[in-house]
């Protein structure tokens, strides 16, 4: 997607960055907070202790999957946006949809477990309010990286953006592996102190 929808890319299809990136951030987290919310309507009946409990599974199990324990991986399509759109359609459209499926989350590659973790929370939430904020913030998150290419107006740019972004991988999936593993020891803890 970064490769793809920047300055440069934009400008060679006769799009306005500004317009498509804005379609693009708005999409993803009207998106996240409409599932969001339908999940935290959909979970209101759900009793709290148990329901923190599912939520401590999902992320020790989803810790798992990320660690490819047993050959498993987190499970999700393995499909990405379709790239045909960048030529069919104005910027505004294909920003708006790009982002309107990265914030729906399981429409296109779930590359790490949190992902379903933010949404067990969301359906957890217990109401649709608080679903949706869970679901808002996933949007505009996952919406975010597209700016690191706010800069690229050139093919040498990109390059060095794409490399750099690349250097970053493992350390992003450190951290969001150490903070999903901080938090399902956090939910532990709280259910033993619960049940105590």
């Amino acid at each position: 997607m970064l490769a793809s929808i920047n300055p440069l890319g934009e400008r060679g299809r006769n799009q306005r960055y500004p317009v498509t990136i804005a379609a693009y951030v708005v999409g993803s987290t009207l998106a996240g907070a409409g599932l969001g919310a339908v999940l935290g309507f959909a979970g209101s009946r759900v009793a709290t202790t148990p329901a923190l409990g599912v939520v401590a599974v999902i992320a020790i199990v989803g810790l798992a999957l990320d660690a490819h324990a047993f050959g498993l991986r987190v499970p999700g399509p393995r499909r990405q946006v379709n790239e045909n759109w960048l030529t069919a359609y104005r910027g505004w459209v294909y920003g708006s949809g790009f982002g309107v499926q990265l914030g729906l989350a399981f429409l296109t590659i779930v590359t790490a477990s949190a992902t379903w973790v933010t949404f067990a929370c969301a359906l957890f939430a217990g109401n649709a309010v608080a679903g949706a904020i869970v679901g808002t913030m996933f949007g505009f998150a996952r919406a975010l990286p597209i700016l690191s290419a706010a800069r690229v107006r050139d093919a040498g740019a990109l390059h060095a953006l794409m490399r750099r972004l690349e250097r970053l991988r493992p350390r992003v999936a450190a951290v969001t592996t150490a903070t999903q593993g901080v938090a399902a020891a956090g939910l532990v803890a709280l259910l033993i102190g619960r049940a105590a």
